[in-house]
């Protein structure tokens, strides 16, 4: 039903084909339905254009491409657009880096209660990126993020309640976070831990 929806040239439809066919183990079939739908104006699909430039996702890597469809989907109102060209902009993928602009966008995408951005902003302020250091506000966001189900804003949520002495708090968040946390991440989680004054915690964290 939804391929023939897609065919029939429904761009709703056409998004989801897309996706059903990118988790399928089909990029190449799943980037040309996304390109479909985009060229319909739809913006999740656009996004998805660029998510599938900028992970080589059924077309090569190209990430000024990438960029360009996060732009034109952040600037229409799309938080996913938002959050991704943020990204770019923090990282200098495909576009000049440029933090100032990337932490208007992750306020942006947060604002729309978009929980990675709101992890960003964070992010932000704990290291002092552009703004002031403000250890206060990124504990907010951290704790923002962690509510929102963001795997990052719930293991940097777990560390700031570490610092303040809530151990069990802290169990609880890195419990939740190795739920959804990639395998990469919780490496790096683990390895954290190891090196923190609480290597006792790394056991909260699924085997």
């Amino acid at each position: 039903m939804i391929r023939e929806g897609a065919e029939a040239g429904v761009a709703e439809t056409q998004a989801v084909y897309g996706q059903m066919l990118l988790d399928g183990g089909d990029p190449h079939a799943g980037f040309a339905w996304f390109n479909k739908a985009a060229a319909q104006g739809h913006l999740m699909a656009l996004n998805m254009v660029g998510r599938c430039y900028d992970l080589g996702q059924g077309t090569p890597v190209n990430k000024a491409r990438a960029a360009e469809c996060f732009r034109i989907a952040a600037e229409r109102g799309l938080d996913w657009g938002m959050y991704n060209y943020a990204t770019a902009l923090a990282l200098g993928d495909g576009v000049a880096e440029d933090k100032a602009a990337a932490l208007g966008w992750f306020e942006k995408a947060a604002a729309m209660g978009n929980a990675k951005a709101v992890n960003y902003v964070g992010s932000f302020h704990e290291d002092g990126w552009v703004v002031a250091r403000d250890m206060t506000k990124a504990a907010i966001c951290y704790a923002r993020a962690a509510e929102g189900g963001d795997f990052r804003g719930q293991f940097n949520h777990a560390r700031m309640l570490a610092e303040r002495g809530d151990l069990a708090a802290a169990r609880g968040w890195l419990a939740r976070c190795g739920e959804t946390a990639t395998p990469a991440f919780t490496e790096k989680a683990r390895a954290w831990i190891r090196g923190s004054r609480w290597p006792e915690l790394e056991g909260a964290l699924p085997c």
